[in-house]
């Protein structure tokens, strides 16, 4: 992982056909992405495989790491940079022993107390949210915007956490003022027109919070 990371792309196969996920990966990663995950729910292994083989080496090109959602055993079958995985998925121990010693390994957190969990667990960095209500999340509520700042203080001043969940280039200055230092985009970023130029237009926000903070 970059000693800094402040944009985490997802390409997630619900907004993306496996036609163009290729294209759209190279605009992320040309547009500034720090991490990028793939996500497929509802797909079936041979396809995630499929298109895994595709990305990782768009991603070892551009120096980013490539993260797989939810199958540890696949991610170390593909030899990805890590895997993240939800409060349902396992321990962070079980994933470890699948993956090897040396990966990334993220967890999914909705609240303030399962952030610091995570962080005791040991877990290399989180994603916090969702913050807004969101179509990729429909079955989870929406957190808001208020513990923020003490997330940031807890957890993000120690690894690295990503907030996410109705991000957009609309609202992010709303996120940052309220404490966040890095996020995760998924549809703002794979639907727009410019995909490069989007992702970019994120990057910059984020590096000029980071500028004046």
């Amino acid at each position: 992982m970059t000693p800094d990371p402040k944009l985490y792309a997802i390409l997630d196969l619900g907004y993306t056909p496996e036609a163009t996920a290729a294209d759209t990966t190279k605009s992320l990663l040309e547009g500034g992405a720090d991490l990028l995950q793939l996500r497929a729910k509802n797909h079936d292994i041979a396809t995630i495989r499929r298109v895994a083989e595709i990305l990782i080496p768009l991603c070892r090109a551009a120096g980013v790491p490539f993260i797989l959602n939810d199958y540890p055993a696949l991610a170390a079958e593909l030899g990805a940079d890590g895997v993240h995985i939800g409060q349902d998925d396992g321990t962070l121990a079980r994933a470890r022993e699948i993956i090897g010693p040396d990966k990334i390994i993220g967890r999914s957190t909705h609240s303030l107390d399962q952030a610091r969990a995570a962080l005791a667990e040991g877990f290399d960095y989180i994603g916090f949210g969702p913050l807004f209500p969101t179509p990729t999340k429909a079955d989870r509520p929406a957190i808001g915007l208020s513990d923020i700042a003490a997330m940031e203080r807890d957890v993000g001043s120690k690894i690295p956490a990503f907030c996410i969940g109705g991000i957009k280039r609309a609202n992010l200055s709303q996120v940052l003022a309220a404490g966040a230092r890095r996020v995760v985009v998924v549809s703002e970023l794979l639907l727009a027109e410019n995909v490069r130029e989007a992702t970019a237009e994120v990057k910059a926000v984020l590096n000029e919070a980071s500028r004046l903070r």
